[in-house]
């Protein structure tokens, strides 16, 4: 009997694994070469282990390879190692080598992992490796979401010969720099720390003191001990609503008793930091030299700055063929939930309707194009961008991102000097405002506005993502709230959503924020988009200027991004405050450095609407 199945057979009988779970490994064991704990040698002597699943008979194959700092381990209990299987068997029967892989310092794999920071050349001396195996075609394809996407750009930039085409998916923690945007990686957004990565590298990141396996391990002892020992430590399941709340937040983890690693040294990083520019991140002086099939969603936590990449990468790359060959796919999802789409999708609250699409075809397709030589018609048969519209809930293709025909139209904010909650008389309209009542509201840090939907990831049960009616929160005083007449047509809202704010307060510094909404006739309003900017960035992210009392700053936020058809009846609105907690971080409003402080000054915050003054944003609207 093959030993990996003697192995299996007896954890069956100590009930440690499913009959689900047994009956995919017996799928994978009649199919394919299976090839575990292989640990694949960087060129500084550092080994990162490595499964390997490949077709019984024929060859050379192509190589879909997924690296990953999460636990693969055939066993134990779980979806994602059932799901690694699963994945694997679909590659394998498509005549693909599936080869997946732990980052450095990850679970078996050796070395110390830093999020973000691994060498580059882990992916590329990876390609190399695989192109010099016997089974192997030379050709090598790229696939992952999330954290098991979010290195492929960077890698991508060092054209690698055999790295042939990839597949990123919600790939926004990758991306460091792109046009406007200044991200780090998902960490900021305008300045700010975005919550989500504290939830996540409690239950991530290995703690300094783990234990670790003897340098030098030989597979033989790794598979051994791999069916009763699988480095995955266990955390106490925190409850991140009230975890999220303390202060400082340096001290969150620690407050939570999580594991000592890299939070402490990235928390104290500022936007332009350094330490950002090295590693694992993309950023946008890097040429990405692979045909890519990019797969974003409306509801993820950096839906503006990846089709900015996607943009960057389409008019900026020397090489037409690469340039040619950039394909984007824009669902109605949240964070990596493609295939969960249904005839009725609901995000959040809302219904968008039938939002399914054949994403496997999609996949299957570019990679029988790239890293066979099929000639299968993918690239001519599917659009250049293929976009969900929410409101109308229907599937649309363009040749570009915003599609043809998009139309900016300006909407400036106005009021009496009363546009406080939803019971205010704050307005949206194509008309300039003729005098300066600016609207003003107390932002304090200890009692901030509740993040309630939205595009987010990863923060356990504090924060749940997608499209929720924002009236309970638009009855506060602190939201100040513009809204236009009820449309006497519907209108296509899709691209990037500007916005240019005209603020003043008395604190050092403080935040803005804005949330872009849709109204129904009944008042129900779904957020579409989020987006923050701290007002010491206003200037750039390489230098902090504070403000001061009286006077009135231009504030420009990042886009937001979105595709929705606001029906007749419906009414365009946006949300403005100081805070949306805890999807980012507060600002305490000293003008210190806010990670470490733990008391908070209550700030008196204005938006000036005038011909002086002009706030407004800028609307896409496709004709």
């Amino acid at each position: 009997m093959n030993k990996l199945l003697l192995i299996v057979t007896l954890i069956i009988l100590y009930g440690h694994l499913s009959h689900a779970q047994t009956d995919i490994i017996q799928q994978m064991h009649d199919i394919a070469v299976v090839e575990q704990k292989v640990m694949m040698p960087m060129r500084d002597g550092i080994r990162l282990a490595t499964d390997i699943y490949r077709p019984k008979s024929g060859g050379p194959f192509p190589i879909i390879f997924s690296r990953t700092p999460y636990n693969f381990n055939t066993f134990g209990d779980g979806e994602p190692r059932t799901r690694t299987y699963q994945r694997a068997i679909e590659a394998v029967k498509r005549g693909y080598a599936y080869v997946i892989q732990n980052e450095r310092g990850r679970y078996f794999s050796e070395g110390d992992w830093d999020i973000l920071g691994t060498p580059l050349t882990d992916g590329y001396d990876a390609f190399t490796w695989m192109k010099n195996q016997s089974w192997s075609n030379g050709k090598i394809g790229t696939l992952g979401c999330s954290s098991t996407a979010e290195w492929q750009m960077a890698v991508a930039a060092l054209d690698h010969p055999s790295h042939a085409a990839m597949v990123p998916q919600a790939f926004g923690a990758g991306v460091g720099r792109v046009g406007d945007f200044q991200e780090q990686g998902n960490w900021y957004r305008g300045g700010v720390e975005q919550m989500l990565f504290i939830a996540w590298l409690y239950s991530v990141q290995h703690d300094e003191m783990r234990p670790r396996l003897p340098e030098g391990i030989s597979t033989e002892d790794l598979l051994r001990i791999q069916e009763f020992y699988d480095m995955s430590p266990e955390y106490q399941s925190v409850d991140w609503a009230e975890g999220l709340k303390t202060l400082p937040i340096d001290q969150i983890i620690k407050a939570a008793k999580g594991p000592v690693g890299i939070f402490d040294k990235m928390i104290q990083r500022k936007p332009n930091h350094p330490d950002w520019f090295t590693g694992g991140l993309y950023h946008d002086d890097m040429e990405i030299g692979v045909p890519s099939f990019w797969f974003t969603s409306w509801y993820d936590v950096s839906i503006s700055p990846n089709l900015a990449l996607y943009n960057h990468v389409r008019h900026n790359t020397a090489d037409p063929l690469i340039a040619g060959n950039q394909y984007l796919v824009i669902a109605p999802v949240l964070h990596c939930r493609y295939t969960r789409a249904t005839e009725n999708t609901i995000v959040g609250e809302r219904n968008v309707g039938d939002a399914r699409l054949d994403y496997d075809g999609l996949i299957y397709g570019w990679f029988d194009h790239w890293l066979k030589g099929e000639e299968n018609d993918i690239l001519s048969k599917t659009p250049k961008v293929q976009y969900y519209t929410m409101g109308s809930n229907e599937w649309q293709s363009s040749d570009t991102w915003p599609p043809a025909g998009v139309e900016i139209e300006t909407y400036y904010l106005s009021s009496q000097g009363a546009a406080n909650s939803l019971y205010g008389d704050g307005t949206l309209s194509t008309s300039a405002p003729d005098t300066d009542q600016p609207d003003g509201f107390h932002y304090d840090p200890h009692n901030p506005v509740p993040s309630y939907g939205g595009n987010v990831c990863c923060t356990g049960n504090a924060v749940q993502g997608g499209a929720f009616d924002q009236r309970a929160m638009e009855t506060r005083h602190d939201i100040l709230v513009y809204t236009t007449e009820p449309l006497a047509e519907g209108i296509e809202v899709s691209g990037f959503v500007e916005s240019t704010l005209y603020v003043s307060s008395d604190a050092k510094d403080t935040d803005f924020t804005l949330k872009l909404i849709d109204v129904y006739p009944d008042g129900t309003a779904y957020n579409l988009d989020e987006t923050i900017q701290r007002a010491r960035y206003r200037e750039g992210y390489d230098k902090e200027v504070m403000m001061e009392d009286g006077e009135v700053y231009e504030l420009k936020l990042s886009a937001l991004s979105t595709s929705n058809f606001f029906k007749k009846g419906h009414r365009i609105r946006i949300e403005i405050s100081s805070s949306n907690f805890p999807r980012f971080a507060r600002n305490l409003n000293t003008g210190g450095d806010n990670y470490n402080e733990a008391k908070g000054i209550v700030a008196f915050n204005q938006i000036h609407h005038s011909k002086a003054y002009p706030s407004h944003i800028k609307i896409p609207i496709k004709k």
